[in-house]
Formats: C-alpha cells, sequence, structure tokens
C-alpha cells in the first residue's frame, strides 16, 4: 500500500477512535427505545470471549439488517448446502437483523454482531474467525475491514451489490476513502446494470464488477407461508383487508388518515399494519387508540377479531404470511423521501403492491413491478385509500395484477446461480491457504 493510501487509512482510524464515544452514546438512546441495544456490547467492540473461535476455512455472510437478512437467505442456504464441512458465520448490525438470523437459521449458523470498523476490532475480529471467504449483502464499505481482508487474503464479494443516485453522491464527496475500501474487494455482483455503473464510478478501474441480478427473486416461498396465509384470511373473516408494511414513522398519519377514509365506505375493513421498526410498535397502537379505532396486537391477542379495526403485527419474522393475508400491499418507506422498501416480497405472494412515489433505492424492481401493472405508486392518505378502495371494487383485475407480478417475478430468477459461480471463479482461499473445495459436478 503507497504512503498516501497509509496516512488516508490511519487519519480515517484516528477519527473513529474520536467518535467511539459517540457510538456508546448512540446504543444508550437506541437502547432507550429498544432493550436489545443495551445488550451484547462486546461483540460490538470484538473482545475475544464474545466473538466465536472458528477453524480456519470459516464462510462469513455479513447482512446489515432484516432486509439484508432476507436477501442472504437464497445465498446462504446454497452455501450451507454446497460447504456443509465449513462453519458459517452470519454478522449483522442491528437487533432486529440478529433476531431474523436466529428465526431463519438457529445455532445451524454462527452469529455475533460487526464489530465496529476500527483497525485493532477488525483484526481480532479475523483472527477470531478466520474465514475464507467474506460475503457482503448489498451495500456496506467499511475501509479498515476490507483492506484488513485483502492484506489476509480474504476474497472480500459484495453480493447483491445495489447503489442508489442518492448513495453515490453521497459515497463520492468521500471518493478517496471508497476508493480505498473497494480496493479490497475481489468482486461486486450487482442487481442491475445501473448499480453496476454506479459502482464502477466508485471504484475506478481494478475491481471486478459482474451483473447477476437480484437475490431476492430467487427467495424460496415456503408452503408454511402460503398455510400460514390462509389461517390468518380465516382468522381475519370475510371482510376487505389491506395490509401497510415497513412504515416509518413520518408517514404513519397518512397510513391512519386512509384506513379512517376507508372505514368510512367499508365499515368492516382491517388493516394489517406492520411497522419497519420495533420501537414504533408502542407509538403506533397509540395513534390507534387516539383515533377511536379498535386495536388489536399480535403479541397479546394473537389474532383479529371480529370488531378489531387495526391488527398491529408487533412480532418479528411474521410478515410474510400476513402479506399473502391482505388483498392489497402497501409498502412503507415510499411516502416519504426513505428510498422505499422491498417489494418483490407481496409481488411475489400474488398481492398486487402500492408504493409512495420515494423510492430512489429500489427503482429497477420498482419499474419491473410497474411494467406489468403489478404496482401502483400513491402519492397520500387520498389516493392511498382510494387505491386500495379500487381493489377491494375490482377483485378480477386485483388478482391479475398480483398474477402478473408473481409471473414476472418468476422470470427474473437466476441471479443466486450466477452469483455462486461467481464466487467459485474466484479460486478462493483462507489466509492459511485453505481452499474452499469445488462443488462435485451434477453428474459425479
Amino acid at each position: 500500500m503507497s504512503l498516501g493510501r497509509r496516512l488516508l487509512l490511519a487519519f480515517y482510524s484516528a477519527l473513529l477512535w474520536l467518535l467511539v464515544p459517540v457510538t456508546l452514546y448512540h446504543l444508550v438512546w437506541r437502547g432507550l427505545r429498544q432493550r436489545e441495544y443495551l445488550l451484547r456490547w462486546s461483540e460490538r467492540y470484538a473482545q475475544l470471549d464474545a466473538l466465536p473461535d472458528l477453524p480456519p476455512g470459516a464462510i462469513w455472510v455479513h447482512a446489515v439488517s432484516v432486509g439484508e437478512v432476507n436477501a442472504a437467505v437464497p445465498l446462504v442456504n446454497a452455501l450451507r448446502a454446497r460447504y456443509p464441512e465449513r462453519p458459517l458465520l452470519v454478522t449483522t448490525i442491528t437487533p432486529t437483523g440478529s433476531a431474523r438470523v436466529r428465526a431463519l437459521w438457529g445455532d445451524a449458523v454462527q452469529h455475533v454482531y460487526l464489530p465496529y470498523d476500527l483497525h485493532g476490532m477488525v483484526q481480532r475480529f479475523l483472527r477470531r474467525v478466520r474465514p475464507a471467504l467474506a460475503v457482503v449483502i448489498e451495500t456496506e464499505l467499511w475501509p479498515n475491514l476490507f483492506v484488513a481482508c485483502a492484506r489476509a487474503d480474504v476474497p472480500v464479494v459484495i453480493a447483491n451489490a445495489r447503489l442508489s443516485e442518492r448513495s453515490l453522491r453521497g459515497y463520492r464527496w468521500m471518493g478517496p476513502l471508497i476508493r480505498l475500501a473497494l480496493s479490497g474487494v475481489r468482486l461486486v455482483a450487482a442487481q442491475s446494470e445501473a448499480d453496476a455503473a454506479r459502482f464502477r464510478v466508485l471504484a475506478g478501474d481494478g475491481v471486478r464488477i459482474e451483473v447477476t441480478g437480484n437475490l431476492k427473486f430467487d427467495q424460496p416461498l415456503p408452503q408454511a407461508t402460503r398455510e400460514e396465509a390462509l389461517g390468518w384470511r380465516r382468522a381475519c373473516g370475510v371482510r376487505p383487508t389491506w395490509i401497510a408494511a415497513s412504515t416509518h414513522s413520518d408517514e404513519e398519519e397518512a397510513v391512519l388518515e386512509a384506513h379512517r377514509r376507508l372505514r368510512d365506505t367499508h365499515p368492516d375493513a382491517l388493516l394489517l399494519w406492520a411497522p419497519r421498526h420495533p420501537e414504533r410498535f408502542d407509538a403506533v397502537a397509540d395513534r390507534v387508540l387516539g383515533a377511536g379505532l379498535a386495536l388489536c396486537r399480535r403479541s397479546v391477542e394473537r389474532a383479529p377479531d371480529s370488531h378489531c379495526a387495526v391488527f398491529l403485527i408487533d412480532t418479528l419474522g411474521e410478515l410474510p404470511g400476513f402479506l399473502a393475508a391482505g388483498d392489497v400491499a402497501f409498502v412503507g418507506g415510499s411516502l416519504v423521501p426513505v428510498g422505499g422498501h422491498n417489494t418483490l416480497e407481496p409481488a411475489a405472494l400474488g398481492v398486487p403492491v402500492l408504493s409512495g412515489p420515494h423510492t430512489f433505492n429500489f427503482v429497477e424492481i420498482t419499474a419491473l413491478l410497474k411494467d406489468v401493472g403489478a404496482l401502483e405508486t400513491v402519492g397520500d392518505a387520498k389516493e392511498l385509500s382510494s387505491a386500495v378502495a379500487w381493489l377491494w371494487a375490482h377483485p378480477d383485475q386485483a388478482r391479475a395484477r398480483g398474477r402478473a407480478g408473481r409471473q414476472r417475478i418468476d422470470r427474473e430468477r437466476g441471479g443466486l446461480a450466477r452469483t455462486l459461480d461467481l464466487i467459485e471463479s474466484l479460486g478462493i482461499t483462507s489466509s492459511r491457504r485453505d481452499p474452499l473445495p469445488r462443488p462435485p459436478s451434477a453428474g459425479g
């Protein structure tokens, strides 16, 4: 590494050390709203007794939170099947991501929080984990971690990589530091050509960037999800039902107003409501009760009764079954400039999708679903209620929209196979020269 790059990394590391007190404040502040942030600090600061001591050659997958963990499911399952003798570690940053890992795989995978990107912490983490491969899901760029992996001859793959125009603008002002981080990356497997082009702007020359497609298209739909959905439909009763998923605080009033409008014309209408962040559960419950609407909570009543106007999904890991139980799905983070959330899941379940206009984190997916009529954009509470009411009034068209979305997603599958092929093409070794064995051929 050149002197200039060493100085840049030293400056970045010194700045992070100055910010360590801020990380403590952040954990306490978040912990006041979500108790899990007050736990397991030893993992975040890479204390040795909190880190798994793995044999050389582990496969390590990092997925920052719930959305990335869900996107990683097909890849993690495929890596477990192909390399069953390898320990597999999944790291996250958020407690909700951690809970999702445990719900999906239990003790079948190792799991800890990823430590902060400080040189000493990164070194302790890598010495304990000793990975043969590091797979980072979507967009997490950590200079100290990626440089340390390169020095230890641990290939870093950014899989299912996505980079919005907004994120590109944010990263470009840190151009030299981001290029330094990406210099430690062996492969970027991008969701789309547009994502690949933006990564090329950031990375410059020397980083292999390929378009593989979105892993979420390869997400298996367990039969249990359909069975859960049928159970929830029976619990909801024969009445018009919609779901608002992954909503944020600034759009909660719009969702509530839309439901009030719907109940003016459909007095038995039921809203299934899944806020994006667990710390919003109680606040949403208070909003509903304050509006004079009958509330049931998944954590208390378990299922909506005949008097329930809003059923609050205040548990984790159950959203797919509820998505399939709705006649219509609104995906949040999109009425406000958050950038939207994943609309693939309801579309894959054959549910017509509504979204706000702010979907800059999912431009290609939004366009794909719009092209086949599976997704409609709404701008406010009035448009949201009108769109839901129209779909309730036209069930044949609603089913056609849902069917079109599911079929379009089926045609997009294949990103998993392309990603696996690229990973295997790297000739992966760990720092102890422990190669990943190639899987047997189909004929052998």
